[in-house]
């Protein structure tokens, strides 16, 4: 029997950027899709200040709203922190964890995110969980190496492919303008798949989605999306405008 393919999913990762002028682009982005037929699901991860009124904006379409990473505890005196219960409150439907920008900017080792990813299955949430090598890191033919430890290390305990979300992004690759290679992608993209099914077991490892993410575009979104183990992308910079944002969701349409 040939295996299923999982359905991709297109998520925009607003990161620190967004007021309550941004919910135009919201606004936008549903009217955008109204008729379109999808082949995708849709998820937009604006800052928590926005969370519940882009949830409130997106409820009558099928956009899914996500939040930008939790603290592994449930409540706590952790003052300026959120848990992932409270982005289930706030009616997120994910979260996501280890982004590189965490990873350096934070800290933030393999356990750190780890514990993390295991909140957001506690809370009901699917974890997103990045992953990516540096400039460095590449040159040096370490990439395969730092993925495999980065995907070990981060899996979140009970992880299978209806809760947890892997996606690659090469930190080079990020805000730079820079995208890797259809070939440099789907060499990553295969290595994941291969260390998920010894992980989590071929069943759960072969439906588990692997996102792409780094300077992805609407002129480029095509091509990486087709790249074999590639089940759609996580964006930044091109999430922020809806004009931009659908261009990508058109790879699937």
């Amino acid at each position: 029997m040939a295996k299923k393919t999982p359905r991709a999913l297109v998520a925009g990762n607003w990161k620190m950027n967004g007021t309550k002028t941004s919910l135009r682009e919201v606004r936008l982005l549903v009217s955008m899709l109204k008729g379109v037929r999808l082949k995708c699901d849709v998820m937009i991860c604006p800052p928590a200040t926005l969370l519940t009124k882009v949830r409130d904006l997106t409820r009558s379409s099928r956009v899914i709203t996500g939040g930008q990473d939790c603290h592994a505890s449930e409540s706590g005196a952790h003052t300026g922190d959120l848990s992932a219960e409270m982005f289930a409150d706030a009616g997120a439907g994910a979260v996501i964890v280890g982004h590189s920008e965490r990873r350096a900017d934070h800290g933030e080792a393999n356990g750190d995110v780890r514990a993390k990813a295991t909140a957001a299955l506690r809370a009901g949430l699917t974890a997103i969980v990045c992953v990516g090598e540096t400039h460095d890191e590449r040159k040096s033919g370490a990439t395969l190496r730092v993925i495999s430890a980065q995907v070990k290390g981060s899996l979140p305990e009970g992880a299978s492919a209806d809760n947890t979300i892997i996606a690659y992004e090469p930190v080079w690759a990020i805000g730079t303008g820079l995208t890797a290679t259809a070939d440099e992608v789907a060499q990553v993209h295969r290595h994941i798949r291969k260390r998920l099914s010894a992980l989590v077991g071929e069943e759960q490892g072969s439906r588990m989605r692997i996102l792409y993410g780094g300077s992805v575009k609407p002129g480029n979104a095509a091509e990486l999306m087709a790249v074999a183990n590639v089940n759609g992308a996580l964006v930044g910079g091109a999430s922020l405008k809806a004009a931009d944002f659908i261009g990508i969701i058109k790879a699937y349409t």
